[in-house]
């Protein structure tokens, strides 16, 4: 049921329609994929999904094999006939409104709900920011993505892709990468590989805010990961006394991209 190269190329012929390099996007052409990322979703009949970015859908379909109640989400207007024709059948409900602006409440009418996307690489780390920190009837998120940006989103102190974007979905949730995909099963084809993330909102964050508040803690996240190739007493000489680090037990020659979150709390709350 799910789309081929053969059909996704059927369906933008027949509504005179090319990817769009301005929305970044790479349409899935591969059944394995899209069925390997909807077990990644592990949602059944019962559960409600919200799809974003559905495209040509490629992936609503592989969701609708699963027995979940669908939402798809999709932007790009041109996009809306040829996504209505191949899933409303199923009973999928198409959106036609921007991620970052959606009423998710209205439109799962209060319900809990699991993400499952493929993202273009402009808008995914903003738009996954936006879901953790604004929208809490979004339990879990399933997304693809590029490498560099999985790489970023799912680290950890130590990884050589850890930054401020990672230490923002920590406070949030917990992320790993559950699977690579290669360039080939796009149309068109990208020049890099993706990965499959997931993600699982915390049910509390990750620092306790009466310790120290959101505001505090990425105030020194930011300013160090602004000179993330220094050391910190460097990079935080202006943002703090040099005896913060004695008093946070944390050393000040070490750098950012060293440190774990709980690490950069104490620093905050030693400030």
């Amino acid at each position: 049921m799910t789309h081929t190269p053969r059909t996704v190329r059927e369906l933008l012929d027949r509504f005179d329609l090319h990817p769009s390099r301005a929305l970044g996007q790479n349409f899935v052409v591969d059944p394995n994929t899209v069925r390997r990322i909807a077990r990644a979703a592990s949602v059944g009949p019962g559960d409600v999904v919200v799809e974003i970015g559905a495209g040509l859908g490629s992936l609503t379909l592989a969701l609708v094999e699963t027995g979940a109640e669908i939402h798809a989400i999709e932007v790009d207007r041109y996009l809306l006939a040829p996504l209505r024709e191949t899933v409303e059948p199923f009973g999928v409900a198409v959106h036609h409104v921007d991620a970052m602006r959606a009423d998710y409440a209205a439109i799962l009418e209060g319900r809990r709900a699991v993400v499952v996307a493929n993202l273009p690489y402009n808008i995914a780390t903003p738009l996954i920011i936006h879901l953790l920190e604004a929208e809490p009837l979004l339990e879990r998120l399933v997304v693809m993505v590029q490498r560099e940006v999985g790489e970023r989103l799912a680290a950890y102190a130590g990884d050589e892709a850890y930054g401020a974007a990672s230490l923002r979905v920590q406070y949030f949730a917990d992320a790993e990468l559950v699977g690579r995909v290669p360039a080939s099963v796009f149309l068109p084809r990208p020049h890099v590989e993706s990965v499959v993330v997931a993600l699982v909102r915390r049910e509390t964050v990750r620092v306790d805010p009466s310790w120290v508040s959101e505001s505090e803690l990425f105030d020194v996240v930011r300013t160090a990961f602004a000179q993330r190739r220094k050391m910190l007493r460097r990079s935080l000489a202006d943002w703090a006394d040099p005896g913060v680090f004695a008093r946070a037990d944390v050393e000040g020659t070490r750098r950012p991209e060293e440190l774990t979150i709980d690490e950069f709390a104490r620093l905050a709350a030693q400030r």
